[in-house]
């Protein structure tokens, strides 16, 4: 009896909470994501705006969407029964990386009229330099769509998913990774990086193109059993900015790697040999 009215007690101390609206995960934010309308705002970058458009018309599944502009964003951005997908040199946080435009999924909250940084931060991915675009977010957009959508999915399901976006993407080289071949761009290797260490780390199945129109190629082309090296960081790299390495599916547009460095004299733009190692380990 004395266990029954705990369980009683517990239950309606969490309905009380709900009511009170004091319930703040990230997974219990998530939990209407399915069911309200995901507003993809155009940035005005007329040819960021086409793919962007194009990518989610194709892979978007998960929810209601339509497109607005940014006047229309700020217009709604303080209403919960939207979700946002955009593109922004600004993440919705305070650990702001300059330099980098990201594609952030973020949730409408009344705190928003004090800025996006106020808003509830669902993923940011990067995208591409702010300034001076190479034309490889164009080839893999569409996947980094489909990742804020697997993501997002995952993370209504569990908390530890929700707090721990790194780790899951990771988790998918862990599982299988090892076994793909990669294609990676020698202008995505680090100038860092030593012959020696190249020789050391990379196989038969880690491949270096001599340009990254080769590789990107193998990504175009939906090659089997294939993951393909992307690295994004500012045109003009600073000692506050950050380099993203990240390797994604060339059949199934999956994300299986994705990790940060910052940008120093000994840690520069690109895969680094820390990189090369967690790669090679068990293959």
């Amino acid at each position: 009896m004395k266990r029954i009215i705990a369980c009683l007690t517990a239950t309606l101390f969490c309905f009380a909470l709900l009511a009170q609206g004091t319930v703040t995960t990230r997974k219990y934010r998530l939990n209407d994501f399915t069911d309200k309308v995901t507003q993809v705002v155009l940035s005005g970058n007329s040819i960021l705006d086409g793919a962007l458009r194009q990518e989610v018309s194709r892979t978007w599944t998960a929810s209601a969407f339509e497109f607005c502009t940014p006047a229309e964003f700020e217009a709604r951005k303080t209403q919960d029964r939207f979700y946002f997908l955009l593109l922004t040199d600004t993440r919705s946080n305070e650990n702001a990386d300059p330099g980098i435009t990201f594609l952030t999924l973020v949730k409408g909250d009344p705190a928003a009229k004090d800025g996006l940084a106020k808003m509830p931060e669902i993923i940011s991915l990067p995208v591409c330099a702010a300034e001076g675009n190479s034309g490889r977010e164009l080839v893999y957009l569409g996947a980094l769509v489909s990742a804020v959508q697997q993501f997002t999915l995952a993370a209504m399901q569990s908390e530890k998913t929700a707090y721990q976006m790194e780790d899951w993407f990771n988790e998918n080289y862990a599982k299988d990774g090892k076994a793909k071949r990669i294609y990676l761009s020698i202008t995505d290797i680090a100038p860092q990086v030593s012959e020696r260490d190249g020789d050391k780390y990379l196989d038969d199945d880690i491949l270096l193109c001599d340009d990254e129109e080769e590789a990107d190629k193998m990504f175009q082309l939906g090659s089997y059993n294939t993951l393909v090296g992307f690295v994004v960081a500012p045109s003009v790299p600073t000692s506050d900015s950050w380099c993203y390495k990240m390797l994604i599916d060339a059949e199934n547009h999956s994300l299986y790697y994705l990790r940060r460095h910052k940008v120093s004299n000994r840690s520069g733009v690109g895969f680094l040999t820390d990189d090369l190692k967690r790669m090679a380990k068990g293959r």
